[in-house]
């Protein structure tokens, strides 16, 4: 028999959230979004980006953390490297900025990729074999925290802890990236402590 890897997950309640000053994102529309992402392109290439997913548990239930945006708009912490940067230090560096942890937790394995291959909001999870020079690859990475934690959030954001249950089959919500996590986590066996000393 294989085992299934092992995830630790603390409850919410151990984790202290604070604020800190507004990020105002970069694009005001998705349209300016993809224009900067071209004009990248232009400049650098394949646009390689990582996200964090962050695991907690409530009622014993597995929750992601998502940051908010407005009402509408969901997504991980994460963002684009630097040209050459490495993978595992550049989500660390986002984790500081996105988030403020001053000690960013143990960066694990690497549960999904996801491919855009043209200057539009459709990703994939593979590289459509028709493409040669996909515009941006997305890696997902499963950040596994300590039992205690300090995350400050920009003002104009809201940190959310999102069951997993709430996550299937909820693209409309959540777009494509984010519903499909339970899957990639299905995998996994989760521990769920309740109490630590």
């Amino acid at each position: 028999m294989v085992m299934s890897p092992l995830v630790n997950t603390y409850p919410l309640s151990s984790y202290t959230v604070g604020t800190k000053e507004p990020k105002m994102e970069k694009d005001t529309s998705v349209a300016d979004r993809l224009a900067r992402m071209r004009v990248n392109y232009m400049k650098e290439g394949t646009r390689t980006s990582v996200e964090a997913i962050l695991l907690v548990q409530e009622h014993n239930h597995p929750h992601i953390l998502l940051q908010q945006i407005g009402n509408t708009f969901y997504k991980l912490p994460g963002g684009r490297l630097k040209p050459g940067e490495n993978e595992i230090e550049g989500l660390k560096r986002k984790l500081t900025s996105k988030l403020g942890a001053n000690s960013p937790a143990l960066i694990g394995e690497c549960v999904a990729i996801w491919w855009r291959p043209n200057f539009e909001t459709l990703m994939y999870p593979y590289c459509p074999p028709h493409i040669t020079k996909p515009k941006e690859f997305k890696k997902l990475f499963l950040v596994h925290l300590s039992e205690k934690e300090y995350f400050a959030v920009p003002k104009n954001l809201k940190l959310l802890a999102v069951p997993l249950f709430e996550l299937y089959d909820n693209v409309q919500r959540y777009g494509p990236v984010i519903s499909t996590i339970r899957h990639q986590l299905s995998r996994f066996q989760f521990n769920m402590i309740t109490t630590f000393l």
